[in-house]
């Protein structure tokens, strides 16, 4: 959430309700210093900004509120949800204008008529009292995909990754017995290691808890432990003999190859001195300096024209 659009609103007219305030998936380091503390409640089901919020004692579920502040998230069907779902009379939505807040906004005043908005920093912020009129906006229970469960705001929430589906068939007869997927996402790909010989466990470390929500559902070998984590700062109870991943590499909008390069060192770090990983990603991913660096056997599998595929083995320490 942008609080210079906030404070801005407050100063020119914004009255907000008395009570408590839902304040939903803030961005790490949103200021909410124009509000009051004590009425705030920060809500958060991404593992890496709940623990950024740490100190504001953050909630993963959205219980009834006076106001509710909604951070818009990328997928347009869960910024639709949270609206329906904000558990207040009077909702305020911030987002950028690239993460399509004029379009949510034209969408609320097709139904409301007139709604205030105030806009800068290539963002709007707008409020209007729902009154019951987004009933039909409300978040669907997780559907069935394949034998799989996906909702929206979930990676992937329209069907597999192919870049999934690549490593999944990748990936040999047999596996190690002490398996982790990284980014779990739905559990793609943990179902993949999971029909293959040799696999005792795996731990799917998902930092979406919504995600790691329909990942319970799809998957219910008793093999599998889900750990809402942050793959990058993950510290395994013990190594992993053998670790998958497809690592994400935006952050928001913005491509941020950095990101899978922290969950390439994080699979470093946990795998044992003869463990394997498994990773597919973009082939204009500049990746492979990572991977030597980090481990001594370095071996493409092939892929496609977009995706390419590693095993890499004995990581370096």
């Amino acid at each position: 959430m942008s609080a210079s659009r906030l404070t801005l609103a407050l100063t020119e007219g914004l009255t907000l309700p008395d009570g408590p305030v839902n304040v939903i998936r803030p961005t790490v380091g949103a200021d909410l210093s124009a509000l009051d503390r004590a009425m705030v409640r920060v809500i958060h089901t991404f593992r890496p900004d709940f623990d950024a919020w740490a100190a504001w004692n953050p909630q993963t579920d959205i219980t009834p509120a006076a106001v509710a502040i909604v951070n818009l998230p990328r997928s347009k069907a869960l910024a639709r949800g949270l609206i329906a779902g904000s558990g207040a009379p009077f909702v305020i939505v911030d987002g950028a204008k690239t993460d399509g807040v004029d379009s949510l906004w034209r969408d609320v005043r097709d139904r409301l008529g007139d709604v205030p908005s105030i806009t800068k920093s290539h963002g709007r912020l707008f409020w209007f009292a729902p009154a019951g009129q987004f009933a039909d906006w409300s978040l669907p229970p997780p559907a069935a995909q394949d034998g799989l469960f996906t909702q929206p705001g979930v990676f992937s929430e329209s069907g597999p990754d192919a870049g999934s589906v690549l490593l999944a068939d990748a990936l040999p007869v047999r596996l190690p017995a002490r398996m982790a997927d990284y980014g779990a996402g739905n559990g793609y790909l943990a179902r993949a290691a999971l029909s293959r010989e040799g696999v005792q466990t795996i731990d799917l470390i998902e930092a979406e808890n919504r995600a790691l929500d329909c990942a319970r559902l799809g998957i219910t070998d008793a093999r599998a432990h889900f750990l809402w984590a942050d793959a990058t700062t993950h510290d395994p109870r013990a190594p992993y003999d053998g670790i998958i991943m497809n690592p994400p590499f935006h952050a928001g909008r913005a491509a941020e190859p950095a990101l899978g390069r922290a969950f390439i060192a994080a699979a470093r770090r946990a795998l044992t001195p003869l463990g394997q990983l498994w990773l597919v990603a973009n082939r204009h991913l500049p990746y492979e300096a990572d991977l030597r660096a980090g481990f001594r056997d370095v071996e493409p599998l092939g892929g496609d024209g977009v995706y390419k595929l590693f095993r890499a083995a004995r990581p370096k320490r």
